[in-house]
């Protein structure tokens, strides 16, 4: 299925985004076009841990004109086996800002919003009311019904990841072109039956990995 671009191209690139981004210039499939949509875009990442890391990373790096990152916890040790945006260094910081860092490090053109808040009905429909597109990088099934819900009720499409172990999943949702997330899965499943990555564990590199898909798959689809 053809899906429409999600937003307009902006009118130039600089000479510094020429030459930053110039291996995505020479391919014919995506060239300044779809570099200039990039400039224009509006990318959501809820969470910044082990999906948020890489996402945001390459979001940053790829040239989205504009990051907003919604994130309330602080950095752990434990967090550093897979969460590659935060450092030692960043122990006990806020995860919003320490992935800003990060994200400003590796592209200092783009526009960073932080949203240091917990995500929930109340602020939910104005957070993703500002932004284009939605990746989730969440983990846990509340707050993945709750952004399913709200990009079905905004019309907004979303990019899923989801990581256990040895596995992991992601897929694309835009309810407007096919089924959501809560379609594949009506309810929930029952509290303690799918351990969490604290209870169950995961493998670091398999966030990179899920993470790395779900941009892809946001380039491929939108813009």
């Amino acid at each position: 299925m053809s899906l429409p671009p999600l937003v307009e191209p902006a009118e130039s690139l600089t000479v510094e985004e020429v030459v930053r981004y110039s291996r995505h210039l020479i391919i014919p499939e995506y060239g300044m076009a779809g570099q200039k949509r990039l400039k224009n875009a509006k990318v959501l990442c809820v969470g910044a841990g082990g999906l948020g890391s890489p996402a945001l990373m390459y979001l940053a790096a790829a040239g989205v004109g504009t990051l907003g990152i919604v994130e309330f916890d602080t950095v752990d040790v434990s967090n550093l086996q897979r969460q590659i945006i935060h450092g030692q260094s960043d122990i006990g910081k806020s995860k919003a800002e320490s992935a800003r860092e990060t994200v400003r490090e590796i592209n200092p053109l783009i526009n960073v919003f932080l949203h240091e808040v917990r995500l929930d009905s109340s602020n939910v429909m104005d957070l993703f009311s500002q932004y284009d597109l939605i990746v989730d990088g969440t983990d846990n099934f509340a707050t993945r019904y709750l952004v399913n819900d709200a990009a079905v009720l905004l019309g907004k499409p979303y990019i899923w990841g989801s990581i256990y172990r040895f596995e992991g999943q992601a897929s694309v949702f835009w309810s407007e072109y096919g089924p959501c997330y809560r379609c594949l899965y009506p309810e929930p499943p029952p509290p303690g039956m799918v351990p969490s990555c604290a209870e169950g564990g995961v493998l670091g590199v398999l966030c990179a990995s899920i993470g790395s898909i779900q941009v892809n798959q946001s380039f491929n689809r939108h813009w």
